[in-house]
């Protein structure tokens, strides 16, 4: 392949295009891996609570009435395995409301929300304006990349980056689930492009990972020590660490603080509009991609020179 096509691939429209198609991969992911491991951790814990004798030891209950739970347990299991298969790629996409199954120019991304006029073909209920700004935001940020680093095959491990980003914000916001099945790959995949020097220096990128998961697992702790409760999960951790591995250990604390900034500022306005979920909680991990997003298109020269540390 010539300088010139690979060139053109790497390109703000070429990588916008793509970008808008990913988005509408990540709508699938969004909505579909929480379902995924719900049902999983449904099933495992039906294994469980299965076998009397064992729940019977365990909770310290009268056999007779762990035997009962255990029956119970096992009518659950059955249910749930007799579900409709439930993966990333199958079954194909379908309206909530009425089941209509999209063809393939209803899935165009953002082309077809809008020849649909956001509304469902069949039974005309209305399409979540979500899809087709997770669609816009993935092409402008994939667009935007390309300006920011160049046509270099680097861009795409970037692109890549943002992705799982947008994922990992868009489902905890949703759920205040933060997956291992994205967290993890994330943050070893940042080890890994460091490595081969594609990104920030090793050393940088160990130290980033280190220092993000303890500073949050230190909150954490403290919190819950002074407090009784729980102030953040364990994939805050996690996803700091994976930004950490990605843009290095300088820039883990104005994530930080970027991230509680707006954090508070969103809860506060959330608190005052009534619009706060169950619990009066607002999910940390939003933030914190956003943080990592701000820090990687401004760049960290930048931002350090915003907090006067340049």
């Amino acid at each position: 392949m010539q300088a010139s096509e690979i060139e053109w691939l790497l390109s703000p429209w070429a990588l916008g295009l793509l970008g808008l198609c990913v988005g509408s991969f990540l709508n699938v992911v969004i909505h579909r891996l929480p379902l995924m491991l719900e049902r999983q951790w449904l099933a495992e814990a039906c294994g469980q609570l299965s076998d009397g004798a064992e729940l019977s030891r365990a909770a310290a209950l009268p056999r007779p009435e762990a035997d009962k739970l255990a029956a119970a347990a096992t009518k659950l299991s059955e249910q749930v395995q007799k579900l409709p298969y439930l993966g990333i790629a199958l079954p194909r996409s379908r309206c909530p409301s009425c089941g209509h199954q999209l063809a393939w120019h209803e899935n165009l991304p953002l082309l077809g929300w809008l020849r649909l006029g956001g509304k469902c073909a069949a039974c005309k209920a209305p399409i979540s304006l979500r899809y087709p700004l997770i669609e816009l935001a993935t092409g402008l940020a994939f667009a935007g990349l390309s300006w920011r680093f160049g046509a270099q095959p680097s861009t795409l491990l970037w692109c890549g980056f943002v992705a799982a980003l947008l994922a990992l914000a868009a489902i905890d916001w949703d759920t205040t689930l933060l997956p291992d099945a994205l967290n993890q790959p994330l943050l070893w995949a940042g080890l890994a492009v460091a490595l081969f020097g594609w990104t920030v220096p090793l050393p940088n990128a160990l130290i980033g990972a280190l220092l993000g998961y303890l500073s949050l697992w230190s909150i954490y702790w403290l919190f819950k020590l002074a407090t009784g409760k729980e102030g953040m999960g364990y994939g805050d951790f996690k996803l700091l660490a994976a930004l950490g591995a990605w843009l290095g250990w300088q820039m883990i604390l104005p994530i930080v603080l970027g991230a509680s900034l707006i954090g508070a500022i969103v809860g506060i306005a959330m608190k005052m509009s009534a619009s706060l979920r169950e619990g009066r909680y607002v999910p940390f991990g939003p933030f914190l991609a956003g943080g990592g997003l701000v820090v990687l298109f401004a760049g960290p020269e930048r931002v350090l020179g915003w907090l006067g540390w340049a």
